[in-house]
């Protein structure tokens, strides 16, 4: 389960367009950063995606892309012209395609390496969706099937599009929007697929074209509920509308961690409360409603010129630190080894996982011994960001490459040693106050299904 959210030039402080969005996947399901280059492919090639082949087009664009270790696409990713586009599973009444088609993921990396704009990459997605379908299994370590949202956003404008089977509705973002894991557009859109209404009318989900409401009509109201969607969609919306005017990547981070507005309130609030994923910081916990976490996240400042793509690459984006990227012709700093499902100290997702589990062991007191340490060293980014990117505008293509990849360089390489640090002196606080049990079993589980002991 996952949260996407937008803000227009019209509602940022500086006239960018920002597109943020948390990766919510199954707590041993590491999330990786992969940048690749520019390519061109020789006619008549194929691309192997997730699960199937399709034709590969003469030219693919750079690429940043934010992803589980094992699907071939991506949770979230940004391109070369500043095209940035987040997804989220959304249930509904159609059949799901078990086998034979492209994932949400796939839709993502596909429109990133084939389009310069939003609204390009919209309907590369639904071309595709027409051709192919959407199928697969969608999990992990537990088969899960699901249909596709997407916000779809660049330099200028952004969409939100909405999928059920290869059923679909597009709207264009006025200023701020946020879409979570159910459908949202109801009786108006800027583009649909053909049939829409008279499919929705011939299952009889709706009377007539009057009567029809896309969310409404297509949504799975079981697992739509479940899932926590409503909660986190309302909350998203209403930082997105509180903050307006205001809005820059910091913010953005911040709405990311968000644990609402009870949180707020609550020094002592823990992540163990709780029996479905309501919060837009997500953290799994017992039972079947609380499967997924927040693995990775995501905040794309969006410029005509030079965007700045801010990631974790670590879980439980609370606990993680934000490091400036840049699709700039260059190699992104060294992460360590490819995770995958079972621990590996020398990833960089997994080197954090020592962080962030043992902070969930006491939230409110662990938390607090390095969050002020942290948040000054992201600030620290931020600005050196804003200011490199300023003085690159006046450099050649090279140099300018060489400065914003060294400034990546010198911050994924502060965030580590920093990471280093502040998990000693995690380590070394005391638990005055453990969880609930149902949630620490439910971690003892996770921590030896990947082999990581935390007593160490």
């Amino acid at each position: 389960m996952c949260d996407t959210m937008v803000a227009l030039g019209n509602a940022t402080v500086d006239g960018s367009v920002i597109l943020a969005k948390n990766s919510d996947r199954e707590p041993n399901e590491a999330h990786v950063l992969v940048h690749i280059p520019r390519q061109q492919h020789p006619p008549q090639s194929k691309v192997k995606c997730t699960y199937i082949e399709i034709p590969q087009v003469e030219e693919t664009y750079e690429v940043f892309l934010a992803k589980p270790f094992w699907i071939w696409g991506c949770e979230m990713g940004v391109n070369e012209y500043g095209v940035a586009i987040g997804n989220e599973a959304v249930f509904t009444k159609e059949p799901y395609q078990k086998e034979g088609g492209l994932i949400g993921m796939d839709f993502i990396r596909l429109a990133l390496e084939r389009a310069r704009t939003a609204y390009q990459a919209l309907h590369v997605i639904v071309d595709l969706l027409e051709q192919y379908g959407q199928g697969g299994n969608c999990g992990f370590e537990h088969p899960t099937y699901y249909h596709n949202s997407f916000i779809l956003a660049d330099p200028n404008e952004a969409w939100v599009l909405e999928t059920a089977g290869k059923y679909w509705a597009a709207e264009r973002v006025k200023d701020v929007r946020s879409i979570s894991n159910g459908l949202t557009i109801g009786e108006t859109w800027d583009e649909a697929s053909p049939g829409l209404v008279d499919h929705a009318i011939k299952k009889g989900w709706c009377k007539s074209s009057q009567d029809f409401n896309f969310a409404r009509c297509y949504s799975d109201f079981l697992y739509t509920r479940l899932d926590g969607c409503v909660p986190r969609q309302c909350r998203s919306t209403d930082l997105l509308k509180q903050n307006a005017g205001n809005i820059d990547a910091a913010k953005m981070m911040g709405f990311l961690r968000d644990h609402g507005v009870k949180a707020q309130q609550d020094p002592t609030w823990d992540p163990s409360r709780g029996w479905i994923m309501d919060t837009l910081c997500v953290h799994a916990g017992f039972g079947p409603t609380r499967p997924s976490q927040s693995t990775g996240a995501m905040v794309a400042h969006l410029t005509k010129d030079i965007s700045t793509i801010w990631a974790t690459g670590t879980s439980g984006t609370c606990t993680s630190i934000f490091k400036p990227l840049f699709l700039c012709g260059e190699e992104f700093p060294p992460m360590g080894k490819t995770p995958n499902g079972k621990y590996d100290p020398e990833s960089l997702w997994w080197q954090h996982e020592r962080l962030h589990r043992r902070v969930l062991q006491d939230y409110a007191q662990r938390m607090a011994v390095y969050r002020e340490e942290r948040d000054h060293l992201e600030e620290s980014f931020i600005q050196e960001a804003l200011q490199t990117v300023q003085a690159s505008r006046e450099l050649g293509k090279a140099e300018q490459a060489q400065k914003l990849a060294g400034l990546s360089r010198s911050c994924f390489e502060r965030a580590s040693w920093a990471t280093q640090a502040w998990t000693e002196k995690v380590a070394a606080t005391p638990v005055q106050k453990s969880p609930s049990i149902l949630f620490s079993l439910s971690w003892q589980n996770f921590n030896k299904r990947a082999g990581i002991s935390l007593q160490e």
